[in-house]
C-alpha cells in the first residue's frame, strides 16, 4: 500500500512513485513531521529530531523535568494552540470555559483503500485506474474533547498527496473555532523562496517570488472570493530553482472563498507553511456532537523544477477534479457579444454578428450581459431572470432557434449571486442581501450580494437558473460574479454566529452549483468573476473552463496566462481574440498574435464580426482550423514555459508536447525590438533526445538533443508584437 504504519518506530509512511512523506508520534503523543520530498529508502529517521534545552521555550507538563522537549521548535504535523508553540498556529479555539487552548495528542488512526470524500465541498476523486490509499489520524484534546482528524489521500502513480482536516466536538460544551488550517507543513530549514501569484482586476496571477525572511508572510483573500489579488496556490522552492531544476513544493487549496497561505521563518531559521480558510472574519461554533470540515489541499513535490510541478498539477486536475463531461471533450470555439455590443443590442444586431461568425469558423454564439429584466446598463435588472422582450422579440428560445438555424450552438451569460436595487427581486426581498441592519450599504458595480448562506435564496436561484436552461436550447453558460463581498451580515444567523456567514455563503454556492451545473452535464459552464477573480480548483470541479481575465490585450495576457499555467491546465483557460485598439489598454497587436496567444488556452473571439474585413475573417478561419487540428496536443500535452515574460524582455515563448513526445507545438511572441537587433534563440524542451524531428512546412531534420540544447533562431524579420507558431513531428 501507499500508506504504512511502522509500529516499531511509531511512524507513518506515505509513498508515491517518486516521493516520501513521513511523520512520527513522539513519546508524549505529539505528531511530528519528519520528511516530505524525493522518495527515500524505508529507514529510521529519528535522528532528524534533535532536542535540546532552548531558552524561553516552555516544556509540556507530560515532559516533567525534561527541558529538551518543546513544541516551540519541533517540526509538527499539525500545531497546538496555547501550549508553548509560538509560531503561526494550525488551529485557534475558544473553549466553553473561555480558554484558548488546544493540545491534540494522537488517539487513533486508520488506513484504508480509496479516497476520502467531502460532503458539500469539492475535492479530488480517484479515477478508475488510480491507486489511492488514505490515512486518518486523530488528535484529541483530552480536556475539552475537541478532536482534529487529519486526512491524507495518496495518489501513488500521480505523485500527489491531498490533505484535509475535520474538527469534531466530542466534549460537553460548545467550542468556537477561529482558525482551522487545511494543511500545515514544517521545514527544518528555511533557505527557500516563497512564490505566490498576486495581481488585481485585469492583471491576475502575476508571478511573484519572495526570498523567505524572518517573520510571517501571509497572502490570501478577505473579499468573499478567492480573488484577483491572490490565488489559493503557492510554491516553496530552493532559492536557485528554475523551470528545470531545484526542489519545489506546491500547495493548492480547493476552495473558492476567503483563504490564507502563511509562511513563517522562525527564530531557529525553520519554515512553517499554513494554508486554509482565512481566519479574518471567520468563526464557527461547533456544539457537542457536531463537526466542521475544512477544504482540501493538494500537495505536490518536484525535484526537477517548476515544469515538473506544473505537470503534476495539470494531470491531476485534468483527470481527477472536474465533474463536467466536457473536461475530456474538445471545446467549441465561441464568439461572445460583450465587447462587440455591450448592452446596446437587439435581435437584428446579434444575428448579424452570428452570421459573420459562421464565416469565421466559430462554433458557438454567446449572448452576454443585458438580455434580461430592465437591463440597459449595469445599474439595474440583476436578479430578474426573465427575458427582455424589447430587445429579444422572440425571447431566448426564439433567438436560440435562429442561432441554431445558422449552424451555431447558443450560450448565455448569467450572474446569479448578485442583485440590483433597481430590480423586482430586491423590491420583493430586500432582506435577501448581505447587509447589516442600521448601516448604509457598500455597493460594487452598483450591485449587492445575495445571501447564499440562506436556503431560501439558494432555492430561488436553483429554480430561476434551471428555468432559463429549460426555456431554450442552451449549450453554454458564462457564470459571472462582478464584485467583492462586503457588509457581511446574515439575517438568519444569531449575533454570535455571524463569523460563519462567508463560509456558509461558499457552501451555499456549491449547493446551487450541485443543483444547476451538475444537473446539466450537456451544458458547458464557463466560470468568471470579473474575469479571473475566482480562478481556483473548486470552481474547476464544476466548470471545465474559466474566463482567465477581463483583460484581452495579447501582450498583457502573456503574463496573465504565464502565471495561471503554474497550477492550472491549459484547457481550463478561456482566452479570446479581441479587437484593436484593445478596449483595456489601447494597444495594437497583429491579429495573428492575438490568435496565437488565445490558442495558449481555449480559443474564442470577443469582437464584432460584422466589422471584420474579408481578409481578417480568413485569418480567423485559419486560426480556428489550426486550433482544432492541434486541440488534443494543446489540451492534453505537457506544457513548457520556454521564455518568461518577467525575465526575458525580448520574447515570450511556450511549448506543448504530446505525452508520447511524437508531436510538439511551439509558440513565440516578440515583445521588444531593438535597432540592429541581436540574433536570439529559443531552446525547446520535453522532446525525445534520441529522436529526429521535422518542422512542418520547412525543410531539414533535427535531433531532440539539438533542439533542446542549441535551440532554434528567433526569426529575425519579426517586428515588435509579431509572433510565430509551428509544429514539430517525430520522424
Amino acid at each position: 500500500m501507499a500508506v504504512k504504519y511502522n509500529a516499531d518506530g511509531n511512524t507513518f509512511i506515505l509513498e508515491t512513485r517518486d516521493t516520501s512523506y513521513l511523520m512520527k508520534v513522539s513519546r508524549y503523543g505529539n505528531l511530528l513531521h519528519l520528511y516530505y520530498g524525493e522518495r527515500i529508502p524505508d529507514e529510521n529517521l529519528d535522528y532528524l529530531i534533535q532536542v535540546c534545552d532552548r531558552g524561553f521555550s516552555p516544556n509540556p507538563n507530560e515532559a516533567g523535568n525534561d527541558r529538551t522537549f518543546s513544541l516551540d521548535y519541533l517540526a509538527q504535523e499539525y500545531s497546538t494552540d496555547g501550549k508553548g508553540d509560538y509560531r503561526i498556529p494550525s488551529i485557534e479555539v475558544v473553549n466553553g470555559d473561555g480558554s484558548q487552548i488546544f493540545s491534540g495528542k494522537v488517539s487513533g488512526y486508520r488506513i484504508y483503500k480509496g479516497k476520502y470524500a467531502l460532503e458539500g465541498m469539492p475535492s479530488l476523486k480517484a479515477a478508475s485506474r488510480d491507486t489511492v490509499d488514505t490515512l486518518e489520524i486523530e488528535l484529541r484534546d483530552k480536556e475539552s474533547g475537541g478532536t482534529v482528524i487529519l486526512f491524507y489521500s495518496v495518489f501513488e502513480e500521480k505523485n500527489i498527496v491531498t490533505r484535509t482536516v475535520r474538527f469534531v466536538n466530542n466534549g460537553s460544551e460548545a467550542i468556537r473555532l477561529e482558525k482551522l488550517a487545511s494543511v500545515t507543513m514544517d521545514f527544518k530549514d528555511s533557505d527557500y523562496d516563497f512564490i505566490v501569484f498576486a495581481g488585481r482586476h485585469t492583471m491576475e496571477r502575476e508571478f511573484t517570488r519572495i526570498p523567505v525572511q524572518s517573520g510571517v508572510h501571509s497572502v490570501g483573500s478577505s473579499r468573499g472570493a478567492s480573488s484577483h489579488q491572490y490565488n489559493p496556490f503557492a510554491i516553496v522552492c530552493d532559492g536557485g530553482a528554475g523551470e528545470d531544476h531545484g526542489r519545489c513544493f506546491g500547495y493548492s487549496l480547493v476552495y473558492s472563498g476567503n483563504f490564507a497561505i502563511e509562511a513563517e521563518k522562525d527564530q531557529f531559521k525553520q519554515l512553517r507553511i499554513n494554508a486554509g480558510i482565512n481566519p479574518q472574519d471567520f468563526s464557527w461554533t461547533v456544539n457537542p456532537g457536531e463537526q466542521f470540515q475544512a477544504p482540501e489541499a493538494v500537495l505536490a513535490f518536484s525535484g526537477e523544477g517548476f515544469a515538473r510541478l506544473s505537470h503534476l498539477y495539470h494531470d491531476i486536475y485534468r483527470e481527477n477534479l472536474c465533474r463536467s463531461p466536457y473536461a475530456k471533450k474538445p471545446r467549441p470555439v465561441v464568439i461572445n457579444s460583450w465587447e462587440a455590443a455591450y448592452f446596446d443590442f437587439d435581435d437584428t444586431k446579434l444575428l448579424g454578428i452570428a452570421k459573420q461568425a459562421v464565416d469565421m469558423g466559430v462554433d458557438l454564439f454567446v449572448l452576454d450581459d443585458g438580455w434580461f429584466g430592465k437591463r440597459d446598463d449595469d445599474n439595474s435588472g440583476l436578479g430578474d431572470w426573465k427575458v427582455n422582450l424589447k430587445k429579444l422579440k422572440r425571447g431566448i428560445s426564439g433567438l436560440s432557434e435562429e442561432i441554431h438555424a445558422l449552424g451555431l450552438q447558443f450560450g448565455i451569460w448569467i450572474e446569479p449571486e448578485m442583485v440590483s436595487e433597481d430590480s423586482e427581486l430586491f423590491r420583493a426581498h430586500p432582506d435577501w442581501c448581505l447587509k447589516a441592519p442600521g448601516r448604509p450599504m457598500t455597493r460594487g458595480r452598483n450591485q449587492l450580494v445575495l445571501d447564499l448562506s440562506r436556503q431560501d435564496v439558494c432555492d430561488y436561484l436553483i429554480e430561476a437558473v434551471n428555468g432559463i436552461l429549460h426555456e431554450a436550447k442552451i449549450e453554454y453558460v458564462k457564470w459571472d460574479m462582478n464584485r467583492s463581498i462586503s457588509d457581511v451580515w446574515s439575517g438568519l444567523l444569531d449575533a454570535g454566529r455571524q463569523g460563519e456567514t462567508l463560509h456558509r455563503y461558499i457552501l451555499g454556492l456549491y449547493h446551487v452549483m450541485d443543483e444547476v451545473i451538475l444537473k446539466h452535464p450537456e451544458v458547458i459552464f464557463c466560470g468568471c468573476a470579473g474575469g479571473g477573480g475566482r480562478f481556483d480548483p473548486a470552481m474547476l470541479f464544476y466548470q471545465p473552463q474559466i474566463w482567465c481575465s477581463d483583460n484581452t490585450d495579447a501582450k498583457n495576457r502573456l503574463k496573465i496566462q504565464y502565471g495561471t499555467s503554474f497550477a492550472y491546465p491549459i484547457n481550463t483557460i478561456e482566452s479570446h481574440v479581441s479587437v484593436c485598439p484593445n478596449h483595456q489598454t489601447g494597444r495594437y497587436t497583429p491579429l495573428k498574435t492575438r490568435g496565437i496567444v488565445s490558442m495558449d488556452g481555449i480559443l474564442g473571439y470577443e469582437l464584432d464580426s460584422t466589422k471584420l474585413s474579408e481578409e481578417e475573417k480568413a485569418v480567423c478561419r485559419e486560426q480556428v482550423k489550426f486550433y482544432k487540428k492541434n486541440y488534443r496536443l494543446i489540451a492534453e500535452g505537457d506544457y513548457y514555459r520556454l521564455a518568461s515574460p518577467y525575465e526575458n524582455p525580448y520574447f515570450t515563448a511556450w511549448q506543448h508536447v504530446s505525452k508520447d513526445k511524437k508531436k510538439s507545438l511551439v509558440s513565440l511572441v516578440l515583445t521588444d525590438k531593438e535597432g540592429n537587433d541581436a540574433q536570439r534563440y529559443v531552446k525547446l524542451k520535453g522532446l525525445d533526445r534520441e529522436a529526429m524531428y521535422r518542422i512542418e512546412g520547412q525543410k531539414g531534420r533535427y535531433s531532440g538533443a539539438l533542439l533542446m540544447n542549441a535551440g532554434l533562431p528567433v526569426p529575425y524579420e519579426l517586428d515588435e508584437y509579431e509572433s510565430v507558431s509551428f509544429c514539430l513531428r517525430r520522424i
